[in-house]
């Protein structure tokens, strides 16, 4: 079974919009397509964006809390791994090639051009449409 790491940009795109890739993708992940892997950091990052108030018109607190308690409990949670500095072209995306590489991750799930656009990045790095059409 591919292991995969989600950007916490794409899962907060999934649960604040009803369609759309990221929606998709995490349905995939429920419906048991694909391991997904997680980390103390990147839900605490996921939790700290989606408690912002521009969220609010989309999603209450209740339903963030609710949110992050899901993918804790469902998600492989593994420790966070060692970034080496300068991996990404934004220092505080790291973490998430350090985690995916760490845990040995099929694939690094981004929507973030500045992480798709890397080349041979090691896991991959897909956008949620491509790892989609790959799954297709």
């Amino acid at each position: 079974m591919l292991r995969v790491v989600i950007d916490p940009g794409v899962l907060v795109a999934a649960l604040i919009s009803a369609r759309g890739a990221p929606r998709e993708l995490v349905r995939a992940w429920i419906n048991g397509t694909f391991e997904l892997l997680v980390s103390h950091k990147l839900v605490a990052e996921l939790h700290r964006v989606l408690l912002r108030q521009k969220f609010r018109p989309y999603v209450s607190e209740r339903e963030v809390k609710a949110y992050v308690a899901f993918l804790r409990r469902f998600a492989i949670e593994c420790p966070d791994g060692e970034p080496a500095p300068g991996l990404t072209p934004d220092p505080g995306d790291d973490y998430l090639l350090a985690l995916a590489g760490s845990q040995s991750a099929d694939f690094l799930i981004s929507g973030d051009p500045h992480l798709c656009e890397m080349k041979n990045a090691e896991p991959p790095i897909l956008t949620p449409r491509a790892f989609l059409n790959l799954l297709a």
